[in-house]
């Protein structure tokens, strides 16, 4: 199979080990972006609806860690206890179970994260080295020509494209999904707040 040179498999097949190196970091992080953001909008609407059911007092689903500690906070009697002292305890124990359940549902947020910053640095790596293989070529020749420093620069200039097409997606996402999850919060900490007010 005769493959283009400007294509990105051609531009990785073409390139050289410590080139290879970093372009397969940087795609492998690319597809992770994907699959983190791919699941990371499946959870937010699985999560919604599920808020949406428990606001109109239908099923929970998945929202079952915080109906659970509610139950359990709710049903616990404890001697010389006043409602309002009751609705406070009910309310702290469903905000830490709250607080727990949304860090497992946001845990590839991290990860977009650190791609999203460290991917250009990758990048520039894979740029830096590449221009130096131009340069090194250059010394061992003695030749300047077009044919001599095309390679290292191709290289380099393919790391580069490589490293941004791991970190805008990170970056992107990263924030979208912040602000999709901070809005989700909030409605759940009105929920837990309406539950618990709603204790005699």
């Amino acid at each position: 199979m005769n493959l283009a040179p400007m294509s990105p498999l051609g531009m990785f097949i073409y390139a050289g080990p410590v080139s290879k190196v970093v372009m397969a970091l940087l795609l492998a992080a690319a597809v992770w972006t994907w699959v983190l953001l791919i699941d990371g909008v499946f959870v937010l609407v699985r999560l919604s609806k599920a808020l949406d059911r428990a606001r109109r007092g239908g099923d929970i689903g998945v929202l079952w860690p915080i109906a659970d500690a509610a139950r359990e906070a709710s049903q616990t009697e404890l001697p010389n206890e006043t409602s309002r002292q009751k609705r406070e305890r009910v309310l702290q124990q469903m905000s830490r179970a709250a607080g727990e359940f949304m860090l497992e549902a946001e845990g590839g947020l991290p990860v977009l994260a650190i791609v999203a910053s460290a991917g250009p640095f990758v990048g520039l790596f894979g740029t830096v080295w590449g221009i130096m293989s131009s340069f090194s070529g250059i010394a061992q020749t003695q030749d300047t020509s077009l044919a001599v420093v095309a390679p290292g620069i191709a290289d380099a200039l393919a790391a580069t494209a490589y490293g941004l097409a791991a970190a805008i997606p990170a970056a992107i996402g990263y924030n979208r999904m912040v602000m999709a999850f901070g809005d989700l919060r909030e409605k759940m900490s009105r929920y837990i707040m309406s539950y618990a007010n709603s204790i005699a």
